[in-house]
């Protein structure tokens, strides 16, 4: 245990192509479940947390950790199973989503691995219940590893705004995109939903995959009716890096190689913050990087890139 705890921030620095490092752990039950490591700041005993009045009732009270306040949530609770009952011998993995920090309670933590993308694939379909807050399955020594949709379980605790509120020039958007649709790319139905909401505003037509490599098989597809490159049907591509199959990292650096999709302009929208490696997103040939989730900053990357293609 000693040696995981030990390692996780070291850890979060490391990217690989089409890679990734999961931490294990488990929460009220046998069940295994794993969070990206790039995303986890550090992994430590569970200190004394301190009741807050009206508080949600996923979050089981405040740590205070090298002098900052971290709201701690049940994890358990959160998927709707069963509390984690002796807070005094569990764990806090800190990490990192959507501009800020929260502390996850679990019960145990297990150890890292290390996985392709490729063998990350997306729940069954039909899921409810617990399962409704899978964003993705793998199988590891023959059993099977749950990865948690955290951005669903975020936006239930605290709901974000999703309107554009910045003075667009939605017509212009509009007529610079003219017959052409924007890509959105996601596993995460909630961060699909927040990106539509926010760009319906501008009046623009899109159309949504849930992974990376649904991106590229539908880009590939559409740049055979294309006389000369993709951006011909396709105005930009709006990408989450961290998703099933292949990650965007993978899926920008596969555009940027092909003679037909090099052109097209991609926007990395992600929850790894402020932990996010920009000399990656540099090296596979991205043209942006926004952080989730601000309807403007969104808004007004799309409106740039548009006026650039």
């Amino acid at each position: 245990m000693a040696g995981v705890l030990d390692s996780v921030n070291q850890r979060t620095q490391l990217v690989g192509q089409n890679r990734l490092e999961l931490l294990l752990f488990n929460l009220a039950g046998r069940q295994r479940y794993g969070i990206n490591v790039f995303k986890v700041r550090e992994v430590l005993p569970c200190p004394a947390l301190t009741a807050v009045p009206r508080r949600n009732k996923y979050v089981r009270g405040i740590a205070y950790i090298r002098g900052q306040a971290i709201s701690v949530i049940d994890l358990s609770l959160a998927i709707g199973g069963k509390a984690i009952t002796d807070v005094s011998k569990s764990f806090i993995v800190i990490a990192e989503y959507n501009r800020s920090v929260q502390g996850f309670l679990v019960h145990g933590v297990e150890r890292i691995i290390n996985i392709n993308w490729e063998k990350i694939l997306p729940p069954p379909k039909g899921t409810s219940g617990k399962q409704s807050y899978l964003t993705a399955i793998t199988e590891i020594d023959n059993e099977l590893i749950e990865i948690l949709d955290v951005e669903k379980i975020l936006e239930e605790i605290s709901p974000s705004a999703t309107t554009v509120t910045s003075q667009m020039d939605t017509q212009r958007i509009a007529a610079d995109l003219g017959e052409r649709i924007i890509l959105i790319a996601d596993d995460s139905a909630v961060a699909r939903n927040q990106v539509k909401r926010a760009l319906e505003s501008l009046g623009v037509q899109m159309h949504v995959v849930n992974n990376g490599r649904e991106a590229l098989n539908f880009l590939q597809q559409t740049a055979q009716q294309c006389q000369q490159c993709i951006t011909e049907k396709v105005g930009l591509l709006v990408s989450d890096i961290e998703m099933p199959e292949m990650d965007g990292y993978t899926l920008t650096a596969e555009i940027k190689s092909d003679p037909k999709l090099k052109q097209l302009h991609v926007i990395l929208h992600t929850s790894l913050s402020g932990v996010f490696n920009q000399q990656m997103v540099q090296k596979v040939g991205a043209n942006d990087f926004i952080a989730k989730f601000n309807p403007n900053e969104l808004a007004e990357s799309v409106q740039k890139w548009l006026l650039k293609a």
